[in-house]
């Protein structure tokens, strides 16, 4: 079972600055539909979720500005309305999805973990991950959509190893970060389950500016690591990200329900 996650919420959301001036990502509201329609902050949807594959612990990676998401989610553990161990450590200084993800290393000690981005989630996917992880033990698994513009992406060059559970089944071979002549159209989405090999693989990695985990995921592979990917469908994402992607977000949520 995989008990730990790691969520990442440091960045400054500089392409939603009109309203992370206000709020952290994080706390961004979409619409969650259970029994009734309600507005929540991402973060309760993307805890949610975790938890419904059997993460109990999470380290929260905040930056400079995430005392109100530590307010939120300390309130939401005084007033016991949130089942779960959360921690926070902080990335004193924006240097990137990797070093967030570095400033969790001793929270995760051996032990195989999600990392989720604190500015999306999958609308699929999570279980069938999680299984696929448990059934081979590989070093990673990739959650990985089709996309029409995949030099915005971290990117990945696949093989195809048939099916597992509803999806396509891939080796992952080589991925890349924003690359301006992308190899592939196979975008990475911002949720991952590594076990602790990609530590070393962040640490070995050489960036010039911010350290991105696609550099630690391809020294996995390059020192002869597993990573296998689950290709969902192309709209499996749902983004809070930039403008556009959180409007189109709103309008999906709307037709969208719990478990989706």
């Amino acid at each position: 079972m995989i008990s730990k996650a790691v969520i990442t919420a440091a960045g400054l959301g500089t392409r939603m600055r009109n309203m992370t001036l206000i709020m952290p990502k994080a706390l961004l509201p979409l619409i969650r539909r259970n029994e009734m329609p309600m507005l929540v902050p991402i973060i309760d949807l993307i805890i949610a979720r975790l938890q419904e594959v059997g993460v109990s612990k999470f380290m929260i990676v905040v930056g400079r500005n995430g005392k109100p998401l530590i307010d939120y989610l300390m309130d939401k553990l005084f007033t016991d309305s949130l089942k779960a161990q959360i921690s926070f450590t902080f990335q004193e200084k924006p240097l990137g999805f990797g070093d967030a993800v570095l400033r969790a290393e001793d929270f995760v000690n051996n032990d195989p973990f999600f990392v989720h981005a604190d500015d999306g989630i999958l609308t699929r996917g999570y279980l069938e991950g999680v299984k696929l992880y448990e059934e081979l033990s590989p070093d990673a698994v990739l959650f990985l959509r089709r996309v029409n513009n995949p030099s915005r992406y971290g990117i990945a060059v696949v093989r195809n190893e048939g099916m597992y559970n509803g999806y396509g089944l891939v080796r992952v071979l080589n991925v890349e970060e924003k690359p301006s002549n992308p190899k592939s159209n196979i975008a990475i989405s911002a949720v991952y389950i590594f076990n602790r090999r990609i530590f070393d693989g962040l640490k070995s990695a050489k960036a010039d500016g911010e350290l991105e985990l696609t550099y630690g995921i391809e020294n996995v592979i390059n020192s002869g690591g597993e990573v296998y990917g689950l290709l969902l469908s192309d709209d499996s994402w749902l983004s809070v990200g930039d403008p556009e992607s959180y409007f189109n977000t709103i309008i999906r949520t709307f037709n969208l329900h719990e478990g989706d």
